[in-house]
C-alpha cells in the first residue's frame, strides 16, 4: 500500500562547473577594469570639450563603476553554498544587484536631464569637439565588445548579474553613439543647442533602461514563473505513463538553479519502492528540460484515493496552468 512520501533529488552533476566559474570571474574582472577606463576617458573628454552630451556619457560611467562593483560582490556571494540560514542558497542576491543597478541608472538619468535642461537655458560653451569625438568613439567600441562578451558569458553560465551588467554596458555604448551623432552635428553645423538636446534624449533613454532592469529584478524577487518553462514541466507530467495524476506543481528559477515541487498520484496498491522508481523516471525527464541548470525537484508521492478525500485543498494554480497549456495545444 502506498503511503504519503517525500522525494527530493539534487544531483551533483548539475553543480556549476569550474569552467563556468572561471568565465564569470574573468568577465567580472574585465568589466571592473574597463569601467575604470571608461570613467577616466569620458571625464577627460568632458574636461576638454565642456559638452553636456559627453557629460551625460561620463555620469553614466560613474554609475556603471558603482554598479559593476556591486555586481562583482553579488556574483561572488551567489556562488556561496547553501547553509542553515539560507537553505535555498544565495542566488537571489543577483536580483537585488540588478535592482540596485537599475536604481543607480535612474539617478544618472535624473542628473543628466537636470544638466541638459540647465545647458539649454544658459547656452553651452564648447571647445575641442574633434578630440572629444575621437575619445568617445574609441571608448564606445571598447564598450561594444565588452557588453556583448558579458551578455554571452552570462547567458551561457546562467548568471543574471553578468547579463544585467552586459546590458548596462551596451546601454552605455548606445549612449556614446548618440553622443557621437549629436556632438558630430554640433561640430559640423555650429548649432550648439543640439548638444544639450542630445544629452536630454540620452537621459530619457537611460531612464527607460533603468525601469526595465528594475522590472526584471522585481520579477525575480517575486518568483515569477516562466510560462514556457512551466508549460514544458506540465507537458512531461501529462504525458507520463508512470503516474495516475498530479497537482500542486510549483516551479521557479533563481539564476542557474531551478526549484520544482509537485504532488504525484499513484494507484493505492502500489508499493512505495515502485512509486519512488516511477517518480524518479518522471523527474529525470523533467530535469532534462534544464540541461544548463542545477535542478532540485521535490515530489510528494500520494495514493490516488487521497485526491478525493474531504479536506484536501483544491489546487487552483496547477488547474489554471494546465488549462492554459491545453489552450496552447489547441491553438
Amino acid at each position: 500500500m502506498l503511503l504519503h512520501a517525500g522525494h527530493d533529488h539534487t544531483p551533483a552533476e548539475h553543480e556549476l562547473t569550474a569552467e563556468a566559474e572561471r568565465a564569470q570571474r574573468w568577465a567580472m574582472r574585465a568589466s571592473l577594469g574597463i569601467a575604470v577606463l571608461m570613467l577616466v576617458g569620458k571625464g577627460w573628454a568632458y574636461a576638454l570639450t565642456g559638452s553636456t552630451a559627453i557629460l551625460s556619457d561620463a555620469l553614466e560611467s560613474v554609475v556603471h563603476l558603482g554598479a559593476t562593483g556591486m555586481a562583482a560582490f553579488s556574483l561572488w556571494y551567489a556562488r556561496q553554498p547553501a547553509d542553515k540560514k539560507h537553505p535555498y542558497g544565495h542566488g537571489k542576491i543577483a536580483y537585488f544587484s540588478s535592482g540596485i543597478e537599475g536604481a543607480l541608472i535612474l539617478v544618472a538619468a535624473v542628473a543628466i536631464v537636470w544638466e541638459a535642461s540647465a545647458a539649454l537655458i544658459e547656452g553651452p560653451q564648447l571647445t575641442n569637439l574633434g578630440v572629444g569625438l575621437a575619445i568617445t568613439a574609441a571608448l564606445g567600441l571598447v564598450n561594444l565588445g565588452l557588453g556583448l562578451a558579458l551578455v554571452r558569458t552570462g547567458r551561457r553560465t546562467n548568471a543574471l548579474v553578468l547579463v544585467a551588467n552586459g546590458h548596462h554596458v551596451l546601454t552605455d555604448m548606445w549612449t556614446s553613439l548618440g553622443v557621437l551623432i549629436g556632438v558630430g552635428l554640433v561640430w559640423l553645423t555650429g548649432l550648439t543647442w543640439l548638444d544639450p538636446l542630445v544629452a536630454l534624449v540620452m537621459g530619457l533613454n537611460i531612464a527607460w533602461t533603468s525601469a526595465r532592469l528594475m522590472r526584471e529584478a522585481g520579477r525575480g524577487l517575486m518568483d515569477t514563473a516562466d510560462a514556457d518553462e512551466t508549460a514544458h514541466v506540465l507537458q512531461v507530467l501529462r504525458e507520463a505513463p508512470e503516474i495516475n495524476g498530479f497537482h500542486h506543481v510549483r516551479h521557479r528559477r533563481v539564476n542557474d538553479r531551478v526549484f520544482l515541487e509537485q504532488h504525484l498520484l499513484f494507484a493505492d496498491d502500489l508499493t512505495l519502492h515502485e512509486a519512488h522508481r516511477r517518480a524518479s523516471a518522471v523527474e529525470a525527464r523533467q530535469r532534462a528540460l534544464f540541461p544548463e541548470s542545477r535542478v532540485q525537484i521535490t515530489s510528494h508521492l500520494e495514493p490516488l484515493s487521497h485526491e478525493h478525500e474531504e479536506g484536501v485543498p483544491h489546487d487552483a494554480v496547477t488547474d489554471g496552468l494546465a488549462m492554459e497549456l491545453s489552450e496552447r495545444s489547441v491553438a
